[in-house]
Parts: structure tokens; sequence; C-alpha cells
């Protein structure tokens, strides 16, 4: 065995140690990670002028400082950006992460000197865990690929560097695994997504490559290219490749396809990190469970979904939350991100340690007529009906159609393998759907939805959507839900067939 991955286990074991530690007192962790985010808060601007230096309890900070917004803060964040300090923390910033804008457009957000190395950790924690659990660092031993954005930063007037969080990462790779790396830096710096995917699977046909990270869709795409240039399955190119880390969408509609190429011969692991900071991991890879990272700098609360955006919605710290409820999770953080609300929701499927599955994104769901469908719904309809119709899908987005005639759901999906009877597909989509959200089977019931119809698109269909909008690549995720026309209308471009069940 090579001395560094003699090293990586024993490392493993301790850190294993640690995590479990971690999970066992998350509420002592967080409650003393409160009162140390608000003593060096109270000295910022934004401290002062939210009274920081009379909270003595988090409900005394509830009081205080509202649930903000990214445009709520942007008064503060741009103080930030312009070089001012101590404003929403101490100092001046290290970097500004650039967002790939999922809901919105393009964000800024403020990385320390504190907070980069949660970025880092929480990823070292994700690997530690796997080579304890599955008791192999073999991966080590040969080269590492990650799908990310460029590491190439810019500098706002300030001096401060900006960049995405993934090419700010970049930067951050312990010495120990920078020789391992793929792509190099240059291939890495390529802006145009084509060109940089083809850059990097030349490098990658020539290495033993036994890692891979990034977001799904993407990753597919990667080894969608190399079987189409090469004749070859993923492992006949890389016979050693164990270990493959995904996150940022949900994984279950592509696991067939994953499945499929790695043949259960290579553990697939999830995180779940973001600009604002990096929440938890896979720490179990025989469990889908992420265990939340009560010790990274960031101090949670929790709104139940069915209160999110009332004014007096409940705010719950970890020690109040159940397993039975779905959350918009709201942060504070060791970069000056104070009770900001980042979009996703969780709900916890354990709580001593606290474990999470991410169910979606609060902006991205159905309500157009009051069905209130949430993005872990259509995911589980979604991931069912192809397992049972034994079809595989590219990416898609379903949007509602609003009609004298009769309004209704419109599904676009991008097809890999399409269904043989896509009416059979649709209704099994609709019925997984209606059992899962009681709103959505009434107003079918009551006719007050029509059948959903099904648009199939041609092959490259979302690469080229994405491509028209700048968001190709790297970290950046197609939108599952809408509830505008704007992505179906688009979309409806590259249709191939649509399948409508009330005209048949």
């Amino acid at each position: 065995m090579r001395i560094k991955e003699w090293i990586a286990r024993l490392w493993a074991a301790q850190r294993v140690r640690s995590l479990t530690n971690m999970g066992k007192h998350a509420l002592e962790i967080q409650q003393q990670l409160w009162k140390d985010l608000i003593a060096i808060g109270k000295n910022t601007h934004f401290g002062q002028e939210h009274d920081f230096k009379n909270i003595t309890s988090i409900s005394d900070f509830q009081k205080r400082v509202p649930v903000c917004s990214y445009e709520d803060l942007l008064p503060w964040i741009n103080r930030v950006k312009a070089g001012e300090l101590n404003v929403l923390w101490k100092g001046k910033a290290r970097y500004f992460a650039k967002t790939s804008g999922t809901t919105a457009g393009a964000k800024f957000l403020p990385i320390s000197t504190e907070s980069i190395p949660n970025h880092i950790r929480g990823a070292r924690d994700l690997l530690l865990s796997a080579i304890y659990h599955t008791g192999s660092a073999d991966f080590l031993g040969g080269k590492m690929l990650f799908l990310s954005g460029s590491p190439a930063l810019e500098k706002l007037p300030s001096q401060i560097p900006v960049g995405r969080l993934s090419g700010i990462v970049n930067h951050w790779i312990p010495a120990y695994l920078k020789t391992n790396q793929i792509p190099d830096y240059a291939t890495n710096c390529i802006e145009g997504w084509e060109e940089k995917i083809q850059t990097i699977l030349k490098q990658a046909l020539t290495v033993d490559l036994r890692f891979i990270s990034g977001i799904p869709p993407w990753v597919l795409q990667f080894l969608d290219l190399a079987k189409q240039k090469t004749g070859k399955t993923p492992l006949q190119l890389w016979p050693n490749l164990s270990l493959y880390v995904q996150g940022g969408v949900d994984f279950r509609p592509y696991q067939p396809m994953f499945d499929e190429y790695f043949n259960q011969k290579v553990t697939i692991l999830e995180t779940f990190p973001a600009s604002e900071g990096f929440f938890a991991i896979q720490d179990q890879p025989d469990k889908p469970d992420l265990l939340l990272l009560a010790d990274n700098g960031i101090a949670y609360e929790f709104i139940p979904l069915a209160e999110y955006g009332k004014p007096d919605a409940p705010r719950l710290w970890l020690g109040e939350v159940n397993t039975h409820t779905q959350y918009a999770m709201i942060i504070s953080t060791n970069a000056g991100l104070w009770a900001y609300d980042i979009g996703d929701t969780v709900r916890f499927t354990s709580l001593n340690p606290p474990r999470i599955r991410v169910s979606g994104r609060v902006k991205q769901f159905l309500s157009a007529f009051g069905e209130h469908i949430i993005e872990e719904e259509v995911n589980t309809a979604l991931t069912q009906a192809l397992n049972k119709t034994q079809s595989k899908m590219i990416d898609c987005t379903v949007a509602p159609l609003v009609l004298e005639t009769g309004s209704r759901h419109d599904w676009f999906i991008e097809f890999e393998n399409p269904p043989l009877d896509p009416i059979y597909f649709l209704t099994t989509l609709d019925i997984l759907l209606r059992e899962q959200n009681p709103y959505y089977d009434d107003l079918r019931k009551g006719n007050i939805l029509l059948s959903p119809r099904l648009f199939t698109l041609k092959s490259g269909a979302c690469n080229e959507y994405m491509r028209s909008k700048g968001r190709l690549g790297g970290q950046n995720k197609f939108n599952r839900l809408t509830n505008s026309l704007a992505i179906a209308s688009q979309l409806e471009a590259f249709k191939i067939s649509c399948y409508d069940p009330e005209n048949i």
C-alpha cells in the first residue's frame, strides 16, 4: 500500500470518529456556534444596526433579524464588494462566489477567510468517510476528474477576487491531490463547454481515471461522449474507476443510466454544497441520507414549507424540527450571511444524528392552479414512471398550460431511451403524482386539470436551450419545474411528438 493511501486510511478512521461525535452532539454544537457567530457579528455594521449586542438567545436573534433574501442583503453585499470593512463579517471578504442563477440572475456571495475552509472540509469529510466505510483508498492512486467551472478569477475594483465557487475551491485543493487532478489548469479555463468537455476527454483517455466529481447530467454527457468516441464503456476505459461524487440535482431519475455504465462497481456518493456553504454529505455509502454538518460554520433555521412566505412563519432551530415536515432551510454563516434564505427545501430522516434529504427548491414548484406540487414529488413520480416503462431520460421540465378549454400540465422530456408506449408512461406519471399530492388529485378528480400532455424532445434539446441562455455545462442546472411558460414555449420548438390522452 502506498504511503499516501495508508495515511488516508488512518486519517479517515480518526475523522469518522469526529463526525460520529458531531452527530451525537449536534444540538450543543449548534448552540455554541450561534453564540460564536453573534459574538463576531455584533462588531459589524449589520450587527450594530440589528442590535446584536443584546442578543442572548436564538429567539432574540429571530426577533431582530428577519429572514433575508439575496435582494434584502444586496445593499450590504454591495458595500462588501466595494471593499468596505466589517460590513456583514469582520474584515474584508476573501472572495466573491458568482452563482449560476438557477432561479434568478447571477448573484455575488461573499466568502470570508473563515468560511473558505468549510467548503474544503465538507469535500474532505466525504472522501474520508468513503475511505473508512469502503475500506479502500485506491482512488488516491490514480487520476481524479473534477467537472467544474473555470478556476480563472477576475477582480472587482476593490481587488477582491470573484469567480465560480468550484473555480475558487480549485485553488484550495491540497497539494497532495494536485498531482492527481485532471483536467489541467488551461483546459479547466476553457469557457466553451463543448470544447472544454472534448479536451477533457482527450486527457482522460490517456490516464488511469479512478474518481469523478460533477453534476449528473454533465457527467453523463462526458460518459456518453467517451463511449461514442471509443465504442467502450467507462469501466472498459477506466477499469480502476471506483468513486463518483455527485450533487446539485435529484439523482434518482439519472440512476438507471449510471447503473448501466457502472454496473454497481463504482461507489456513488452525494453532497449538498452551495456557494453559501457546505451543508451535508452522504457519510455512509449504503444509506442515501445526508449527514447535516453542524460544525461547519453554519447555523441553521428551518421554516415549515406549508408556512413559508407568511409574515409570522415559525423559524425553528435544529432542536425543534421533526422528521415529518418539509422545511425551507435558512442559514447564518461565518461569511456574514444572516438569516439567509438559500431557496432549498429539506426533510429530516433522522434527528440524532441529524440526517436530511434535499427535496427541492422553494421557487421550483407547480402551483398555477393551487396544486402545490414540489420538486421531490415530481422526481419521485418521474423515477418510478421511467422504471416501470424501462425508459431513460436526459432531462425534463414541466409547466402549466392555461386554456379556456381546460388547463393542464405539459411535460417536456428529452429521452435517451423513450418509452415504447408514451401514453402509458404519461398515465403512469399522472397516477403516481396523484398518489403523492392530494391537491393535484382533487384538481384532476374535479376535471379542473385535464390529463397532462407529453412533448418528446429531439436529442440535444436541453443542451441547446442551456446554450441559448449561456448556462451550458459546469455547475449549471436545468429547471425541473416552472410556473412560467417561458421555458416551455422555447422547448416546444425542439419537439418530436406530442402525446395527449384527451385526444386519442
